[in-house]
């Protein structure tokens, strides 16, 4: 079975075919990132016309990528939710219209199962029950995937997410957007242990909070500038990422000991950070766990994701009408 998965819900616009959820057949991203770098962060207005204008484009080479015609494929998934509201509503209004017109099922996708399911593309071998944190842009999930379309939240942030803290902090520093990239980048070179940043307390045993880790970054550019000082900016970015990473697999690792986890796997933009990589392979080893990370191409935002989630909300029978919606927010378990 062939899914077409259609993907806008903040500054990529992606589409990909994939056939029974395993098996890439295309994979194409339109993104207005360097764009939205001129600003410091995504511009939801910008974001939305861009996928206006590479929406039809994208799609359509992606379906001449997999050698297909939309006759050849068998449902049309996008996500729904959730993501920037006109982002998503770009997505959510061009998929109902070909699905329609090619007479095609409409398959509704949630963004962050999407990005669970990206784990099935690298790891065929991959089935549930695992552990998975899913830490994004504007997410950050410890959840317990009992089966393919079935999601138990067990933490989450209750401030930012660990790709905003990023986000944050690397304009704190003067480092380019997006954040992820660039803090790793400046980190290599850094001292993890030259600044002593906090471990913002949250109750919740797997809950996270970056909202203070974030403010402790700034107080101390702040201090430095009122002293004169002059701040290192690669010990910085090598101290506030050993103390998220850490704070991050320390939540999943803990998570994986009292739940017995057997697979431990980790999902969405932050997880190509290379020491968060690191640190939750060394703890899973410890544990007895077998450790499933995405290919780094799949860890943004991108259309291959969600066809492959796409595979089996169609097998759950999980369609939508042309009335479906476009959501800012929803629960990953919403169903």
């Amino acid at each position: 079975m062939v899914i077409l998965g259609i993907e806008s819900t903040c500054d990529e616009t992606a589409a990909a075919l994939v056939e029974d959820g395993r098996v890439l057949l295309s994979n194409v991203i339109a993104t207005s990132v360097k764009e939205q770098a001129l600003y410091g962060g995504v511009v939801p207005e910008i974001a939305s016309r861009r996928h206006c204008e590479y929406i039809s484009g994208t799609v359509a080479k992606a379906l001449a990528d997999a050698g297909r015609t939309i006759s050849q494929v068998d449902a049309v998934a996008v996500t729904f939710a959730p993501g920037l509201i006109g982002a998503v509503l770009v997505g959510v209004n061009f998929a109902k219209g070909l699905a329609y017109a090619a007479g095609k099922p409409l398959v509704p996708v949630h963004h962050l199962r999407g990005h669970i399911a990206a784990l099935y593309l690298t790891h065929p071998e991959l089935k549930p029950p695992f552990l998975c944190l899913v830490a994004s842009g504007g997410h950050s999930h410890i959840v317990q995937v009992e089966d393919y379309t079935r999601f138990r939240v067990l933490g989450r942030t209750v401030d930012d997410a660990a790709g905003e803290a990023f986000d944050k902090v690397a304009r704190t520093l003067g480092l380019p957007y997006p954040g992820g990239p660039s803090v790793s980048a400046a980190a290599r070179t850094g001292n993890p242990k030259a600044y002593r940043l906090p471990v913002p307390h949250v109750e919740g045993k797997y809950n996270v909070s970056f909202s203070g880790l974030k403010t402790a970054v700034l107080n101390e550019v702040n201090q430095a500038r009122m002293k004169g000082q002059e701040i290192h900016v690669p010990d910085l970015a090598a101290s506030f990422q050993e103390r998220i990473t850490g704070i991050l697999a320390e939540k999943l690792l803990a998570a994986a000991a009292d739940t017995h986890a057997r697979q431990v796997c980790l999902a969405g933009g932050v997880a190509a950070n290379g020491r968060l990589r690191q640190l939750v392979n060394d703890g899973a080893q410890k544990l007895g766990a077998q450790v499933y990370l995405p290919q780094l191409k799949f860890c943004g935002d991108n259309g291959a994701m969600i066809a492959s989630q796409g595979y089996y909300e169609y097998a759950a029978g999980h369609t939508a009408g042309l009335d479906l919606n476009g959501l800012p927010t929803l629960p990953i378990d919403y169903i």
